[in-house]
């Protein structure tokens, strides 16, 4: 089932490229063969000047854009001819107030707040009445069947919103001159800050449906591009974390910050059209501003997630938390229409801006603890960097360049290949387990098989065939003991991780009990269990005490004695295997012609699994130690 769920996504997600890749390209190849003649950008439609915030009156140069940051600024002057090309006149403004009219006062587009009151006398101005039904003359049948669903009136009177509008160009032709002189007036709101007009005013000439072909050929694009990014948010990075790991935070929220980001930009490459599908400016208004706070909780987020101190994290939730509850009370008193989302933002970036100063001095403060922080700190100032320029460049207005692009691109691009180091790494790890696995299971056959070897079964066997004779009682105990070890033996095969203490233990009594059998008195055995609360491999003590039995103790005139102990430090746990026997030079090199892997692997094992160390002292005519020493670290965490 896992398979299943695993391949089925893999394959949305590969459909989900296709199409994006595909519709891309479509795009493009369209607009690479065709003409796009039937639509124009212009910064005015109007020949003449202009007046920013009752100043002297400058002419206005159909060349440039203008970038006047202003309160009000009116426009007067005659239809470009350019205009009389084209039939449809699309305004597209963001957050300002505006009005077109002739200069003997006739309305000729208007996006003003309008009491009820006043919707109402401008509805009977314009003959409402005879185009709806007298029924509408009716003052409340008015505002409940026309109001409601009206572009007349908006429910906040300080709140512009986004909003689009078309007009036809006939409204100047029916008249037969086209001298007559135009003023269009528009009005920013708010206090602070100051907007430019060109970023508050976008004016479209085109032929019918032209906001549509100007969607197509000028956002579309971008919008495929930026669907991309959001794919990569949401399957690339989530997906390559969990291969790496099963859950990876880090990835996790970085492919959330993708996410999110991509949706600004495709938000604000719509953010002109908005207002062709949702009808209240002020809902386009608050889609926007919130594309922009949850890329920026975002950021915060991942930000947060690479604190590994535990006081860190907490103040990262914390910070985390109180950003998004900030964006809650906004919207809720935005739609209660206590505040401006707009007017607002000013504290939301001052907000902002403390609590990414805030998690990177916390990020910081992580280089003390931890040595990958400073990669992190470092694929992380290009993006703080850029959001500090663009924050001073909405107070300041000194470019119209978005820093943060560029400081995002850089800071993905640094993920991208701390993501392909990541798995390759993980390659590597996995192939090296293999591998390991693939020697332990060799070195578990080799231990079984110098456990059993024929000798050994021989020896056991014959001393328990003699006990069926004098003590049969003591002969079926050791009959079923040898038993149990047979099988403690195979089950061994199947035993991919370290085992309890006291389970190896039991196995390793059982052997002794039958070497006891085969050395009676020559073979003492004792035990020292001071501490048993931890893991070790299977099958990692026993070669221990055998070879302190074979050639130690067996070796030995008169035999010798076998300590088994164990004990625990404040960093480790030890296992001590110990003879009073023949005893050995740890210094010689043996040329016997034999293998002696034995020893070998069972010091591999110990260290692959347990982090542990095997050391041996040995003293000629006095014995032999053997010591584990098992780092309580690695063991809490197997």
């Amino acid at each position: 089932m896992a398979k299943l769920i695993k391949s089925k996504t893999w394959t949305t997600a590969l459909i989900m490229l296709i199409v994006l890749m595909m519709g891309g390209c479509v795009v493009l190849g369209v607009r690479f063969f065709e003409k796009f003649e039937d639509t124009a950008n212009t910064s005015m439609f109007l020949n003449g000047e202009y007046s920013v915030d009752g100043g002297e009156w400058k002419k206005i140069d159909p060349e440039k854009e203008i970038n006047d940051h202003f309160s009000k600024i009116v426009f007067r002057g005659t239809l470009k001819h350019e205009t009389y090309l084209y039939h449809v006149i699309t305004l597209s403004t963001r957050n300002v107030w505006f009005s077109l009219y002739k200069a003997d006062g006739t309305e000729i587009a208007m996006h003003k707040y309008l009491s009820v009151d006043d919707s109402y006398k401008k509805f009977v101005d314009m003959g409402g009445g005879e185009l709806l039904g007298e029924q509408y003359l009716d003052r409340d049948y008015f505002e409940k069947e026309f109001l409601a669903s009206s572009a007349m009136a908006v429910n906040m009177p300080n709140t512009p919103g986004y909003c689009v509008l078309e007009y036809d160009t006939n409204f100047y032709r029916d008249e037969g001159d086209e001298q007559d002189e135009y003023i269009f007036e528009v009005e920013y709101p708010y206090d602070f800050p100051k907007a430019s007009f060109s970023d508050c005013v976008s004016i479209n000439l085109s032929e019918a449906n032209g906001s549509y072909s100007q969607f197509f050929f000028h956002a579309l694009p971008s919008i495929l591009l930026f669907a991309l990014v959001c794919f990569f948010g949401l399957f690339f990075f989530p997906i390559a974390g969990f291969i790496i790991n099963k859950f990876d935070y880090k990835y996790l929220t970085f492919g959330a910050l993708c996410f999110f980001w991509g949706l600004f930009m495709i938000v604000q490459s719509v953010s002109g059209y908005l207002n062709m599908w949702i009808g209240d400016p002020t809902v386009c208004l608050l889609f926007v501003s919130l594309s922009n706070y949850f890329f920026i909780a975002s950021v915060l987020l991942y930000l947060k997630s690479n604190l590994q101190r535990g006081a860190a994290k907490i103040a990262g939730n914390i910070i985390c938390t109180v950003y998004v509850l900030m964006i809650i009370a906004f919207v809720v008193l935005h739609f209660t229409n206590v505040i401006d989302i707009h007017a607002s933002s000013i504290y939301m970036m001052a907000f902002t801006a403390l609590c990414a100063v805030t998690l990177t001095v916390l990020q910081i403060t992580e280089i003390r603890f931890n040595k990958a922080a400073v990669f992190l700190l470092i694929s992380w100032i290009p993006l703080a960097l850029s959001l500090i320029v663009d924050t001073l460049d909405h107070y300041m207005h000194f470019t119209k360049i978005d820093f943060y692009v560029f400081g995002l691109a850089i800071t993905m691009a640094y993920q991208i290949v701390r993501l392909i180091l990541d798995l390759r790494k993980q390659y590597k790890e996995t192939i090296r387990y293999q591998k390991m696995q693939k020697e332990l299971y060799e070195a578990k056959v080799s231990v079984m098989v110098s456990q059993i070897q024929p000798h050994f079964l021989y020896n056991s066997l014959s001393s328990i065939a003699m006990l069926c004779k004098v003590d049969p009682d003591t002969a079926y105990d050791a009959t079923i003991t040898f038993t149990q070890y047979l099988r403690s033996n195979m089950d061994s095969l199947k035993q991919t991780a370290p085992i309890p203490f006291t389970q190896e233990l039991e196995h390793l009594k059982k052997y002794l009990y039958i070497e006891k059998l085969r050395f009676g008195k020559k073979l003492n055995i004792e035990y020292d269990i001071q501490a048993t609360d931890f893991e070790i491999p299977q099958l990692s003590i026993q070669p221990l005490a055998e070879n302190a039995v074979k050639h130690g103790i067996s070796k030995k005139r008169g035999g010798g004695t076998l300590k088994i102990a164990t004990k625990e430090n404040e960093d480790s746990f030890e296992v001590i295997v110990s003879d009073d026997g023949t005893g050995f030079d740890v210094n010689e090199v043996k040329n016997d012609g034999r293998s002696h892997i034995g020893m070998e692997n069972i010091k591999t094992r110990l260290k692959e699994m347990c982090n542990a160390e095997v050391v041996i002292t040995s003293t000629i005519g006095e014995g032999t130690t053997a010591k584990i020493i098992i780092p309580k670290k690695n063991n809490e965490e197997n």
